[in-house]
């Protein structure tokens, strides 16, 4: 299993539900490297969705410990003791681990890989990644070229378990 984040100069990843800084060529690199692939969520990533609809195009698995919860073209899991078993389906696939901060932190400890789109300024933000240059299980694999748009600076940097 991998991930994919986007992160301030903080380790910060949102705010109020919502992503701290959008940045469209950051929303185009997770299109291009999730399309095809399993998505890992808990609810309030898919509510915070548009229409709070799954991703086109990619099998979407929602966490949550609702039982009764229920959402339109989701494969719901209720635990993530059930998780191995719902992605023995899809054996082949990338899987991806896309948030929010508590779905993070509970699966970094499976994940091989994390995509992170570092945007080097600091936002207000109430959720947090876990910060990889500082975790000695996890190393820089990969420092992705410093873009820039409007005036935000950012890399897509690549990490993996040691």
């Amino acid at each position: 299993m991998d991930l994919i984040v986007a992160v301030d100069a903080k380790w910060g990843i949102g705010k109020d539900g919502d992503l701290l800084h959008p940045i469209s060529a950051d929303l185009k690199y997770f299109r291009q490297k999730t399309t095809g692939n399993v998505l890992v969520m808990g609810r309030k990533t898919l509510e915070s969705f548009p229409n709070k609809k799954p991703l086109p195009n990619r099998v979407n698995i929602v966490l949550t410990n609702n039982k009764n919860y229920e959402a339109e073209g989701v494969v719901l899991c209720h635990g993530i003791d059930e998780l191995p078993e719902v992605l023995k389906d899809y054996t082949g696939k990338q899987i991806f681990v896309a948030g929010g901060g508590t779905i993070y932190e509970q699966l970094l400890p499976q994940c091989e890989t994390a995509y992170v789109t570092k945007i080097y300024e600091a936002y207000e933000a109430d959720t947090f990644f876990p910060d990889l240059d500082s975790n000695p299980e996890w190393e820089l694999a990969e420092k992705g070229e410093i873009q820039e748009e409007n005036g935000v600076q950012f890399s897509f940097d690549i990490y993996r378990r040691k």
